[in-house]
């Protein structure tokens, strides 16, 4: 068992959930709203992703690839669609008076949500094929075996990272009051909205 494969993968998940996005806004407003649970079933949710999109590369799973390219203006408009939703949602949100309840309910919300964005990026899905292909994945030559290990690897990794964010984010919620808490839910609705805009604009073009 070459456990470099995993940690080549690891670095994978790190290095692209890394980058600050709109689902890192959104689980940082998440986490200063709701409570690093919430945030954390956030970044979940894009780990999952990550991890479902990193097999369909590993594995050389072109027809979904196809299936994907030949669908992608359509993923990216449902994509910058809700994408716009929840950034409007989130700048005119209020800070509870009170934590809201780390519920199932709740929790599947928060996760179901990221899964969804993630997977309707089709950018996403070609930047894996990318740096897979560089790692062999996916070839004829590298196994079932060795595409496990890289796509376990990419899920650690991304859930490493939004732990690190989430309980980083979380350090400073007991300081904020309702005021700067307001104040940091319409600057994310903005940037998440600017991300929709973009990636409409996008289609446009």
């Amino acid at each position: 068992m070459d456990l470099s494969l995993f940690w080549n993968g690891f670095g994978i998940g790190l290095s692209i959930a890394a980058p600050v996005g709109p689902i890192g806004v959104l689980c940082i407003q998440r986490t200063l709203n709701q409570g690093r649970a919430i945030g954390f079933a956030s970044g979940i949710g894009a780990a999952t992703a990550d991890a479902t999109i990193g097999s369909i590369a590993a594995l050389g799973l072109m027809v979904v690839s196809k299936f994907v390219a030949d669908q992608q203006t359509w993923l990216r408009l449902i994509g910058g669609l809700y994408l716009m939703y929840l950034g409007l949602k989130t700048f005119r949100s209020r800070p509870a008076e009170m934590p809201t309840p780390d519920g199932r309910r709740g929790l599947m919300g928060a996760y179901g949500s990221t899964l969804f964005l993630t997977l309707t990026n089709p950018l996403t899905i070609f930047s894996f094929m990318a740096i897979f292909a560089g790692f062999g994945a996916g070839s004829a030559t590298s196994g079932d075996f060795s595409a496990l290990l890289i796509v376990l690897g990419v899920f650690a990794g991304s859930c490493t990272w939004w732990l690190f964010l989430v309980n980083l984010t979380g350090i400073f919620r007991s300081r904020l009051n309702a005021r700067s808490t307001q104040w940091i839910n319409r600057g994310s609705g903005l940037i998440i909205v600017t991300f929709a805009i973009v990636i409409l604009i996008g289609l446009i073009k």
